[in-house]
């Protein structure tokens, strides 16, 4: 198992994949670098396995963007796709701590009255130079840490193509367009495909990983927009 804390600066991106964890080898995920499960109660476990499927998706959108970076798996989910902030905060700073370039994290909170949880994490994950990719919005209502400052945040597009990013200037910042689309089945109309916000972050992940691969200075939200923004 690699050790995310000995990365050096030509090093592929490291990437920490806050999800239900994943099941390897999978056909489109061959391997993952490591990971934990942050239990509900505080524990923590080293069984990492994926027993509900979405982390594992999320994972191989990753992974077919940026084949090249080292995927950790933050295991939050069980067996619904739920959890609660504190385990949210304990994944940001697992990452932190270990020096994770970034942090995919699809899910959210709509309350924003938990916010000043969620600040100190990002603040220690700014100083850390690790960066969150997360949603901004759901179904309408913003989403944190998405919305955040000092986060990148993610909107989906059904129309943004899968290979390309995009940005829109809202009220609360500027955010990441990408594609809610998984890579496509033989036979089946994209529309039926599985899609929404989780793969969108997914999609953006792997994208900017692939983009920030050559350019280690890049390790805040900001610096990321801008690169994009120079590209785009």
């Amino acid at each position: 198992m690699s050790d995310p804390t000995k990365l050096e600066p030509g090093d592929s991106v490291s990437i920490a994949v806050v999800d239900s964890g994943v099941h390897v080898p999978h056909p489109h995920l061959p391997a993952v670098a490591g990971g934990v499960t942050l239990e509900l109660e505080g524990g923590v476990s080293d069984d990492f396995v994926d027993r509900i499927g979405h982390g594992t998706a999320a994972a191989a959108a990753i992974h077919e963007k940026a084949p090249d970076s080292q995927l950790w798996v933050i295991k939050v989910f069980e067996r619904e796709l739920a959890t609660s902030v504190p385990v949210l905060v304990r994944a940001i700073d697992w990452a932190t701590e270990r020096g994770i370039r970034l942090v995919n994290m699809s899910l959210g909170t709509p309350n924003r009255l938990r916010t000043p949880e969620l600040g100190p994490a990002i603040e220690r994950a700014f100083r850390a130079g690790t960066v969150i990719v997360s949603a901004h919005e759901h179904e309408g209502a913003l989403w944190y840490p998405g919305a955040l400052p000092g986060v990148v945040g993610v909107v989906a597009d059904v129309d943004q193509p899968r290979d390309q990013l995009g940005l829109v200037e809202l009220p609360r910042g500027t955010a990441v367009i990408a594609s809610p689309y998984p890579r496509p089945i033989p036979g089946v109309p994209v529309e039926q495909n599985l899609h929404g916000i989780s793969f969108a972050v997914a999609n953006a992940t792997g994208l900017i990983a692939r983009m920030i691969a050559d350019d280690p200075e890049v390790r805040t939200a900001d610096a990321v927009i801008a690169l994009l923004r120079s590209r785009v």
